[in-house]
């Protein structure tokens, strides 16, 4: 049995490097031969991971549904309420606040009681919350929304990650960390197709309680699907045997305070600090800058929600491409360490151009550029979140990612006020472009002097390696 599991897994490694670039296959017949070498390695080893893993992007999916909504809504919700770009930074900026205390607070939640218990609690709360903007009509309002929101939503990472780290051995796990981070982008997608008509056909609070209602839908399959893989009666033994094909880790707990003085988690937590912000830039303003810089309507579908719907539709394709050149470059021989950071700097590069994209008159090519550093941004995301089970053991993964999940978030205070600031100052897009343009490059290096080399934390010996 370990022989044929074995074979499986090579045959596995040829399909992934032959299927999972999608529609750039140089012919059918490839396409064709992955799919049945898929279908040998699914019967032989077993696949209820991948739905698994499902169940995280279609959470990924709603969460930023949730998070996005009020971003599609600025141009209306200024109009309506009298916003300036200060207050509606000051609204961005209890979210993310909320979502620093609360990335920190769901990891160390998800490592004591578990995927399933913390997961369904963060969906439920997160939800409720998101309805719960069809309340507010003042800044303040709108603030506490906000604030519930980023505390209930905070848990997805965490929980995901963790999940992942249980749920597939570690040259998989890149490539499924990408594929459900690929929900954030699909999200990104979904919310410009579908807000604007609800806005314009039933009103803008219809457009958070409807959407916000969606989590329910997901928290009843989670609950009806979802077990560890130990504990699930649809893994069979050589599933289970290929999930847990890592050497065994300790059961016992890590405390936080083991955790800290590693320069692995410094790592991890500066690439979230100086890249986490550009993305919440891209989320919560590019909607704004379209409608200012090109004046695009915002409430056509067509010709508000497309720009977004291509942005977005790249940096899904970025999201997954980052994850599977790493796991192809570990799969030639590379180590993890290149491959990763060989990955991130090809990532960090392409975000370089978002620089000019201020200065553009053509909306496409903005788009272009903004879809590039988007794409560029996903592929990076899925590396760096996968440094977590390079360099943690399983049982510390979501403290970690709570640890790097507050610092983005802090981050992303920060750059909400710069933002509020510099346009209501300026009424220029240009610095913040520049920011976002040379920011990874920066993190990048901070990451390398940090950690020369991709060694595991020795989190249980007490050291600072």
């Amino acid at each position: 049995m370990k022989e044929r599991i074995v074979i499986a897994e090579k045959v596995a490694s040829s399909a992934e490097s032959l299927g999972d670039v999608g529609p750039q296959s140089e012919a059918s017949a490839s396409a064709t031969g992955a799919a049945a070498v898929l279908e040998t390695v699914n019967a032989r080893i077993g696949r209820y991971r991948w739905t698994i893993c499902a169940l995280l992007f279609f959470a990924a999916t709603i969460n930023y549904v949730d998070r996005q909504v009020i971003g599609i809504l600025k141009p209306t919700l200024k109009s309506e309420l009298g916003w300036d770009e200060i207050a509606y930074s000051n609204i961005v900026f209890w979210f993310q606040a909320a979502y620093a205390l609360g990335f920190i607070l769901m990891g160390r939640l998800m490592d004591r009681f578990g995927t399933r218990k913390g997961f369904s609690f963060a969906v439920l709360f997160w939800s409720l919350a998101a309805m719960a903007h069809a309340l507010a009509s003042s800044v303040m309002g709108f603030g506490a929304a906000r604030f519930a929101l980023g505390l209930g939503e905070s848990g997805n990472f965490p929980a995901s990650i963790k999940t992942v780290a249980e749920w597939f051995p570690k040259k998989e796990r890149a490539l499924a960390t990408g594929i459900f981070n690929a929900g954030t982008n699909v999200g990104a997608i979904v919310t410009p197709l579908s807000v604007p008509w609800i806005a314009g056909h039933l009103g803008w609070r219809m457009a958070f309680i409807i959407t916000g209602a969606l989590g329910f839908i997901w928290l009843i399959a989670w609950i009806a699907l979802y077990r560890k893989p130990h504990e699930h009666p649809r893994v069979k033994k050589p599933e289970l045997d290929h999930i847990n094909s890592d050497p065994a880790e300790a059961e016992m707990k890590i405390p936080w305070a083991r955790l800290i003085p590693h320069r692995q988690t410094w790592a991890f937590a500066v690439a979230k600090f100086m890249t986490d912000p550009i993305w919440w830039f891209y989320l919560f303003w590019i909607p704004g800058f379209l409608h200012d810089q090109y004046k695009v309507p915002a409430d056509s579908i067509t010709s508000f929600g497309l720009p977004l719907v291509v942005i977005y539709l790249a940096a899904d394709v970025g999201s997954v491409g980052g994850g599977w050149l790493s796991s192809m470059l570990i799969k030639r021989g590379w180590t993890i360490n290149a491959a990763r950071k060989t990955a991130m700097l090809i990532c960090a590069i392409c975000v370089v151009p978002i620089v000019f994209v201020s200065q553009t008159s053509n909306i496409w090519v903005a788009v272009a550029l903004i879809g590039l550093a988007a794409s560029a941004h996903q592929g990076w995301s899925a590396n760096v979140f996968t440094m977590t089970s390079d360099l943690f053991p399983r049982r510390a993964v979501g403290s970690v990612v709570g640890i790097g999940g507050m610092a983005g978030a802090v981050g992303g205070m920060l750059i909400a006020k710069v933002v509020g600031y510099v346009l209501q100052w300026t009424g220029s897009y240009l610095p913040i472009f520049i920011i976002a343009g040379s920011a990874y490059l920066t993190a990048l290096l901070l990451v390398h002097l940090l950690v020369p080399r991709f060694t595991p934390a020795g989190v249980d010996q007490g050291g600072t390696t």
